[in-house]
């Protein structure tokens, strides 16, 4: 959950490369018993690794943890249709046709109060869950490397890792189209509340105020699009979508640039 050198450790994991897992091979071959004899393997007979499953992982802590669980059900709720065969080739940037094998799916499971959640493509599957009550944690585990056209000798562990860890990566950016889709809380308040730039003092805008809905159904409108708009043209179509009268000149026109907050209380 914590680490003093986040950088050194990352470091650590990506040096676990496929030279370093065959020399604690060799290292066990060497002290323990096995069929080929000096000779034979002098002659070049010895045993090869094959990848049968490779594991990619993901955590990542959050900074709120007392609110983990409510954004994972959240995660879940709003993206139970991540196994259908348009969205696993935007995760894994495989081409899905009609005979491509296997089951497209998403399943959600329940451990004790954890649920978690599962995208299957082939043999090939990712695993998102809320860990510990504190982080997210995403797994991708290849069960054949086949499924993505690459042998299974250890060789191919840099390839594999690509593709899982860029799995994970795809899967958290779908989901956060999904869930971020509405503007987050600092944006939502810096519109909402009323703003100063230059000297210049622009009221908020105040969504649920029917004078706002009024605002931006008169924005939309085409005929003030191509040449601009002053206030003036703006308070006439409010007037409009309120129902009252045409509002008379004012004595003093208003700027340009003050448009929005004159019509927000016009």
């Amino acid at each position: 959950m914590t680490c003093a050198d986040p950088a050194r450790l990352q470091a650590i994991c990506d040096g676990l490369s496929a030279a370093k897992t065959d020399a604690l091979l060799r290292k066990w071959l060497r002290r323990l018993p096995h069929p080929f004899t000096a000779d034979d393997r002098r002659a070049g007979y010895r045993y090869d690794i094959s990848i049968l499953q490779a594991e990619f992982s993901l955590t990542q802590v959050l900074d709120r943890p007392e609110h983990g669980r409510l954004f994972f059900e959240q995660v879940i709720h709003e993206n139970l249709d991540l196994g259908r065969p348009d969205q696993v080739q935007l995760i894994f940037g495989r081409r899905v046709i009609r005979s491509t094998p296997g089951r497209f799916r998403t399943r959600v499971l329940t451990r004790g109060f954890t649920p978690s959640l599962h995208v299957d493509y082939k043999r090939t599957r990712i695993k998102q869950y809320h860990k510990e009550g504190r982080a997210l944690r995403t797994e991708t585990t290849i069960n054949n490397a086949y499924d993505f056209r690459i042998g299974r000798r250890l060789a191919n562990l840099p390839a594999l890792r690509h593709i899982g860890f860029a799995a994970n990566r795809r899967l958290l950016n779908l989901e956060r189209l999904s869930h971020d889709c509405m503007l987050v809380e600092a944006t939502f308040q810096s519109i909402d509340r009323p703003v100063c730039r230059d000297g210049q003092r622009a009221s908020g805008l105040r969504f649920a105020d029917p004078k706002v809905h009024h605002l931006f159904h008169a924005l939309l409108l085409f005929r003030l699009l191509p040449d601009g708009f002053r206030c003036a043209d703006l308070r006439r179509h409010l007037a409009d979508l309120k129902g009252r009268a045409q509002p008379t000149p004012s004595a003093r026109a208003p700027s340009p640039t003050s448009c929005v907050a004159c019509a927000c209380t016009a």
